[in-house]
C-alpha cells in the first residue's frame, strides 16, 4: 500500500499541481524597518514531484517553507495547496490543513523521551479523530514503512539519530499527508545516517509523496528531481 493516491496515472487526466505560488510576497517589520523575505516568487511544484531548496541564511527559505506549510499567510500574492488557496483559508482551516494534508520533519527530531517510538507516531494522529483500532493500524503501517517494525517498542533514547529521525517521519507519514516538507532533515545525521533517511525519503516519493526539503547540504540536494536556489527573496531553478 502506498502512502498517498493520485490521478496521475489515469488516462487523459492532468493532476492538479500539488502547490501554485503566484506573487508571492512577504515583509516583515523588524527593527523598526520592513524587510522583504519574499519578492514576488512565482512557484509550481508538481504532485509526486521530489524538490530541495538551498540557498544562504536569511535569504528567505524559512519563510517560504512556512507559506507551503500553511504556518503563515503572505502579506499579497497568492498560495495554492492543490485547489485551496492558503493564503485566504481561515485560521482553522489553515489548522485543519496542517493536521490532515501536510507531513513535517524537522531537524531537531522533536520526539517525546518517555514515549515509545509508536506513541509518539500516534501523537500525530490524535487531531484527526480515528479510532483507537484505526490509529494503531496507521502506526504500525507507518513505522514498517520506515523499517522500525521491530522497533516500536524502543523510547528515543534506545535508538540511533538516524532511527529517531525515521520515527520523526513515520510520525509524519501516518496521517497520509498530501505533501511532506522538511527542513534540515539531515542536519544533525552523520553522512551514513544521512543517507538512511534519504533512501526512507525516496522511497515515499515512489510511492508518489511530494517532498519539498530546505537543505544547506549538496548532497542531499543532488538526489532531487528538481533544485531550488532561493536568495534575497528570489527563486531560480538550478536542476541540472
Amino acid at each position: 500500500m502506498t502512502m498517498t493516491e493520485t490521478n496521475a496515472g489515469v488516462t487523459g487526466v492532468t493532476p492538479t499541481p500539488a502547490y501554485r505560488l503566484g506573487a508571492v510576497t512577504k515583509t516583515y517589520a523588524r527593527n523598526g524597518r520592513q524587510v522583504q523575505a519574499l519578492a514576488g516568487v512565482d512557484l509550481e511544484i508538481a504532485q509526486g514531484d521530489f524538490v530541495t531548496i538551498q540557498g544562504p541564511t536569511g535569504g528567505g527559505k524559512s519563510t517560504l517553507l512556512q507559506m507551503l506549510g500553511a504556518l503563515d499567510t503572505p502579506t499579497a500574492g497568492t498560495v495554492h495547496l492543490g485547489e485551496i488557496d492558503l493564503a485566504k483559508a481561515s485560521s482553522s482551516k489553515l489548522g485543519d490543513i496542517r493536521a490532515r494534508e501536510i507531513g513535517f520533519v524537522f531537524q531537531a527530531f522533536n520526539l517525546i523521551p518517555t514515549l515509545t517510538a509508536a506513541e509518539n507516531v500516534d501523537m500525530g494522529l490524535e487531531p484527526l479523530g480515528l479510532s483507537k483500532a484505526e490509529r494503531a493500524e496507521r502506526v504500525r503501517e507507518a513505522l514498517a514503512h520506515v523499517g522500525l517494525a521491530e522497533r516500536a517498542d524502543h523510547r528515543p533514547a534506545e535508538l540511533s539519530g538516524g532511527q529517531q529521525q525515521r520515527v520523526a517521519v513515520a510520525r509524519a507519514i501516518a496521517k497520509r499527508p498530501r505533501v511532506l516538507l522538511a527542513d534540515e532533515p539531515t542536519g544533525n545525521l552523520d553522512e551514513s545516517m544521512r543517507d538512511e533517511i534519504l533512501t526512507v525519503l525516496e522511497q515515499l516519493n515512489a510511492e508518489g509523496l511530494t517532498l519539498v526539503v530546505v537543505t544547506h547540504d549538496s548532497a542531499v540536494a543532488r538526489r532531487a528531481r528538481r533544485r531550488l536556489r532561493l536568495e534575497k527573496g528570489t527563486v531560480r531553478d538550478i536542476t541540472r
